[in-house]
């Protein structure tokens, strides 16, 4: 399995490296050295356990899942150390991770100085880390029989857990499909609005990978000067934050089901929600002239406060971290709503980070229930969703989710308040990195980067990247003495 994930990393450095040698940008040798390299490896892999046994039980699953993804980044560390695009190996680490997460935190302050090639492969990792890695494997290689659903469910984990078809891989195929459709389609509009072909694909993978990797050190703020381009990116970012299911069943035609679908209301009621909050709060307050990356509002401030309030809500709420303004220069009640952003997510089955939607529904009416429950304490109140009863261990498993997910987050910024991140700094870094989110608040905020981050700091943040992509239990099971157990 680890050989068959390292073949596609190197399927994507050899097309890097032919763009590359069609640029002449100076990267094509360092591309090719790294692709030989992770075939090199992926193939003495795949001889070494061609006996293998096709059956993987599921704790077989949640390990393959984490090493899969560890190789993938270790590998795809090689484009940037071979080519020189970075120095240090911390820094190719924490843009690896960053990218193979679809958290979109980088390093690199010069991103228009860097080889096409490199900038393509940034994107790549997105992409391909955007649907999830395993997903793909099991889609396109469906050679492991049962054990593809150990590996599916291990890496899609959550409640998002409808199928479209009996066979997994049938359904991981679908998934891809849509996947790749809608990638090429944003591409297409992004290309006829105004980007160049290379930044409209580069764009849109990341934005369906829920990333936020631009060509751009302005990101998608280089294009105030053309709001469509900013209203197409944002249709697609919601899109990337929807159930892919439901998605399914839209193309269809049964949108029926969506809309009656608990989770996906919810969705569209945060993103109006905080959208409305977001537009009075700059429509009021703000001198978006100065926010903006300075670039001049085109239809006036109604319209510019509307497209930065609505573009900056769907991007922090489905983690895809592009920015158009510097939403922590706004005023501090907005500063403090996007951070609480932070925490939310997209919705299950969709390639966005964070806790997600559904988790919070079911916390919410749990936390009603408790009240009549207080009330009538004989009394069997059960908790629905969606016309169906949810058993009470998966409420534990949710409430033990978010325990969790906020330990963790509070971990990781006294970990990086000791490397010597201030405190906004500190818990700003910490929840965009477990959310994969990407711009945080502090010295990293949504116009800076992570360049100055202490080497430890890259790490540690790395490390959260991962744990939040795979939902913390995919990951931290390893660590239990109850994994390693032979019964």
């Amino acid at each position: 399995m680890l050989g068959l994930l390292l073949l596609f990393n190197a399927t994507a450095m050899y097309i890097c490296s032919l763009l590359s040698a069609s640029a002449d940008d100076g990267a094509m040798n360092g591309l090719l050295y790294s692709a030989f390299i992770t075939t090199g490896v992926a193939l003495v892999t795949l001889v070494i356990t061609r006996n293998r046994k096709r059956e993987i039980r599921k704790r077989d699953g949640y390990l393959t899942v984490v090493l899969g993804w560890l190789s993938m980044v270790l590998f795809g560390t090689l484009p940037y150390i071979l080519t020189g695009a970075l120095e240090s190996y911390s820094d190719a680490l924490f843009e690896t991770m960053s990218g193979f997460t679809a958290t979109g935190a980088t390093i690199i302050q010069d991103i228009e100085a860097l080889p096409k090639s490199i900038i393509l492969w940034r994107s790549l990792t997105h992409w391909l880390g955007g649907m999830g890695i395993i997903v793909l494997a099991v889609a396109i290689l469906p050679l492991l029989g049962i054990g593809g659903v150990q590996l599916f469910s291990a890496e899609a984990t959550g409640l998002g857990g409808d199928k479209l078809h009996p066979r997994i891989s049938d359904t991981a195929k679908r998934l891809w499909y849509i996947y790749v459709g809608f990638t090429a389609l944003e591409a297409i509009l992004l290309s006829l609005a105004g980007m160049t072909v290379f930044d409209a694909v580069n764009h849109s993978m990341s934005t369906m990978a829920s990333g936020g990797f631009s060509t751009k050190n302005e990101s998608l703020a280089y294009w105030n000067h053309r709001p469509v381009i900013q209203y197409i990116v944002t249709l697609f970012m919601f899109l990337a934050g929807t159930n892919f299911v439901l998605i399914y069943f839209g193309l269809k035609g049964k949108l029926q089901r969506i809309w009656q679908d608990n989770e996906f209301r919810w969705y569209i009621g945060f993103v109006t929600f905080f959208t409305m909050i977001t537009f009075i709060g700059i429509y009021t307050n703000v001198n978006l002239q100065s926010t903006a990356v300075d670039h001049p509002q085109v239809f006036g401030e109604f319209e510019s406060s509307f497209r930065h309030a609505l573009f900056q809500v769907v991007a922090i709420i489905t983690t895809t971290g592009f920015v158009t303004a510097d939403f922590a220069g706004w005023i501090p009640f907005l500063t403090m709503l996007f951070f609480g952003l932070f925490f939310l997510g997209g919705s299950s089955g969709s390639t966005s980070g964070g806790v997600k939607v559904i988790r919070h529904l079911v916390m919410i009416k749990n936390a009603i229930l408790e009240f009549r429950r207080a009330l009538h304490p004989n009394a069997i109140v059960p908790l629905h969703l969606n016309h169906v009863t949810i058993q009470q261990s998966l409420v534990y498993r949710i409430l033990g989710f978010f325990i969790l997910y906020m330990l963790l987050f509070i971990i990781g910024a006294v970990v990086l308040s000791f490397f010597g991140l201030d405190f906004l700094s500190s818990i700003g870094a910490s929840a965009a990195s477990l959310g994969n989110v990407g711009p945080s608040l502090g010295d990293f905020g949504p116009v800076s980067t992570y360049a100055s981050m202490p080497t430890g700091g890259k790490i540690w943040c790395s490390f959260l990247m991962l744990v939040g992509r795979l939902e913390l239990f995919t990951a931290l099971i390893l660590f239990t003495p109850y994994f390693w157990r032979d019964h």
